[in-house]
């Protein structure tokens, strides 16, 4: 064995080698994901706006705003609705507010059930929409639009135009249709629905002025 292999023997067995060793590598990956992060950021930045943009339409009808809803945001805290903070979209049409947008979450039979929820500043349904669900396909999955019609006849209605009886569904008593054989998504739907209006009764204030604020500055 050469001197030269000793030498390399006897540094493999040394802890700060390995140290350093272990240290290079650790660096080496680092740069590795940042680099690949930054690849990758701009792309995922852009399809995830996208797809909010989408959602967005599905919910809001263009007549209502002139600005750009997801670049006016108002973070609200609310742990009645949600244990984290709300982001709540703020639509204008000639610099006044005309629409508040939202998501909901509540508990249906197979997990959260995530909803969008656009709202008049008098606190009336524009658009709901389902976001997300894990409710069992070809039974309860009619909280889709490409299902069934069933989650558009929300439109129009309110806490101050329906009376608070009526916010359930039929066999409980109230106005909206259950599924048959799955009672209990569309009720989790209503009870989204509610929290959301209750919600917006509660912050619909402080909404409000931030949205005038808005206005003052530009």
């Amino acid at each position: 064995m050469t001197a030269l292999a000793i030498n390399l023997e006897s540094l493999r067995n040394r802890v700060d080698y390995q140290g350093g060793m272990l240290g290079f590598i650790c660096a080496v990956v680092t740069i590795l994901l940042v680099v690949g992060q930054q690849q990758t950021y701009a792309p995922i930045q852009a399809r995830l706006a996208e797809d909010r943009q989408a959602i967005l339409a599905q919910v809001l009808p263009q007549s209502y705003f002139d600005n750009d809803p997801l670049h006016n945001a108002t973070e609200i805290v609310d742990t009645s609705l949600s244990s984290s903070p709300v982001q709540v979209y703020t639509a204008t049409k000639n610099g006044k507010a005309s629409a508040f947008v939202f998501q909901v979450e509540t508990e249906g039979y197979g997990g959260t059930i995530t909803l969008m929820l656009a709202l008049t500043p008098e606190g009336e349904i524009v658009g709901l929409r389902t976001l997300s669900h894990k409710e069992t396909p070809g039974l309860a999955d009619k909280i889709e639009t490409d299902k069934s019609d069933w989650i558009l006849g929300f439109n129009g209605l309110s806490l101050s135009n329906t009376a608070r009886e009526k916010w359930a569904v039929k066999k409980d008593g109230g106005q909206f249709d259950q599924f048959t054989g799955a009672t209990i998504t569309p009720r989790a739907v209503v009870k989204g629905v509610v929290g959301g209006l209750e919600f917006y009764a509660r912050q619909s204030g402080k909404l409000l002025q931030n949205a005038k604020a808005g206005d003052e500055q530009s």
